[in-house]
């Protein structure tokens, strides 16, 4: 048994927010910019004399950071629960910053050749380590400031999420929108993730000066947590990920719709950026409300009710968009797939998964039932969604697919009902 101690003073709870929260905007920031630019990355990096081949190369390098994610969550999960939250999340800041330089300052395939796509998927999958353990070592701190409000304090990080949304969307509309296609391929895309260069170091200096919350440096601590796990937690990890599914998806495809908007529905690119821009305001504000909310009135109401609305929503929603394709209808979709499957939905996962895991392998539980889930349905959702769209030529198939996802999260709920979610 490893006994772990505090070494000096108690941060500030708002220190501590902040500091779990940046590498959050970090995390999103450079994962949605890649979303956003992936048809300009497509050309850049996989060029192809057909635009569709492209466009699918360069989402396969998004959805291949997500093979890596579940190395990370263990190996970073483990790490955290052994030593400590804060360490986890410092190497989690470092590595995502290095990968962040890599991609802004990579040559594209016209100068380097084979090498530029084979350099932008290692970027790629050291991103997906080090977020495959961000999640949860930020969760478990965050969650474990105050038992009583593990809702409020949980959900920070999705507001974070939001935010990260929000500034990657409002460069990805400045670029478009000031310079010409040509300035937007050959430079102006990496202008935003020269950005991102900027949050990196603030995230790790930050970080360096957290403190562990009370309800680690209290508990008993192992040094076995991935045994544990897999002995005891196998049947809790996958009702996790299951829970996690419907939100992981709904992210993804929100983040996915201007790139659907612009090679499916024909709206000018610098337009279709705008439906994202208002969600990223939504899923800024709103997630600490419904965390609060969870807190009052226990996280499987909150959940089970917005998963529901949002089963009923998406199809019919997709159906509108494909009827009526204008950037009032887009921008109407996507503010509400944010307040539903966002705010309502996934905001209260973070501390549902807390509660499913108890202190000394909670790091490591998290980590694993989020990534499991961010493996099948989230990062893969917009190479999934491009393909069945190209196969089936149906623009609303998007929302079959997401509602086929709401089910099996909301058959989970019930099941993490059982294993101890209030």
């Amino acid at each position: 048994m490893i006994v772990v101690t505090a070494t000096r003073p108690k941060a500030s709870r708002l220190h501590t927010a902040i500091a779990a929260n940046i590498g959050a905007v970090l995390e999103w920031y450079d994962l949605v910019l890649y979303a956003l630019f992936a048809v300009v990355l497509g050309r850049q990096f996989f060029p192809s004399n057909d635009p569709s081949v492209s466009t699918l190369l360069s989402l396969g390098t998004f959805a291949i950071a997500w093979l890596v994610r579940p190395l990370g969550a263990v190996l970073i999960g483990a790490y955290s629960d052994r030593v400590g939250r804060k360490p986890g999340l410092t190497l989690s800041a470092a590595l995502m910053t290095f990968a962040t330089l890599l991609i802004a300052i990579l040559p594209p395939y016209a100068v380097i050749g084979v090498a530029a796509p084979v350099l932008l998927i290692v970027a790629r999958m050291i991103q997906g380590f080090s977020a495959g353990g961000e999640f949860g070592s930020a969760t478990a701190l965050l969650a474990e400031q105050d038992p009583n409000r593990r809702g409020f304090y949980a959900s920070l990080q999705w507001a974070a999420s939001g935010l990260a949304v929000l500034l990657a969307s409002v460069f990805a509309y400045a670029v478009n929108a000031v310079l010409t296609a040509d300035q937007v391929a050959s430079w102006g895309w990496r202008v935003p993730f020269v950005f991102g260069l900027l949050i990196g170091p603030a995230a790790f200096y930050i970080r360096t000066r957290l403190d562990e919350p009370d309800e680690f440096l209290q508990a008993e601590h192992t040094d076995t947590p991935l045994q544990e796990a897999a002995a005891y937690d196998k049947a809790r990890i996958l009702v996790g990920a299951g829970i996690v599914a419907a939100g992981a998806c709904g992210s993804y495809l929100n983040t996915y719709m201007p790139t659907f908007a612009f090679t499916r529905l024909g709206l000018p690119a610098s337009s279709a950026l705008l439906g994202t821009i208002a969600a990223g305001l939504v899923n800024t504000v709103l997630p600490p409300a419904f965390g609060h909310l969870s807190d009052r009135v226990g996280r499987t109401k909150v959940m089970a009710i917005a998963g529901v609305i949002g089963l009923v929503m998406i199809y019919p929603l997709f159906r509108w968009l494909a009827a009526a394709p204008s950037i009032t209808t887009l921008v109407t979709i996507q503010m509400l797939i944010a307040l539903v499957f966002y705010c309502g939905y996934y905001a209260t996962v973070p501390a549902a998964l807390a509660d499913l895991f108890p202190t000394r392998r909670r790091t490591t539980g998290v980590s694993i039932s989020y990534v499991l889930a961010q493996t099948l349905f989230g990062g893969v959702t917009p190479l999934v969604v491009a393909w069945i769209v190209a196969t089936t030529g149906d623009p609303t198939s998007p929302g079959m697919y997401l509602t086929a996802v709401m089910v099996l999260s909301l058959v989970c709920l019930v099941l993490g009902r059982r294993l101890g979610v209030p």
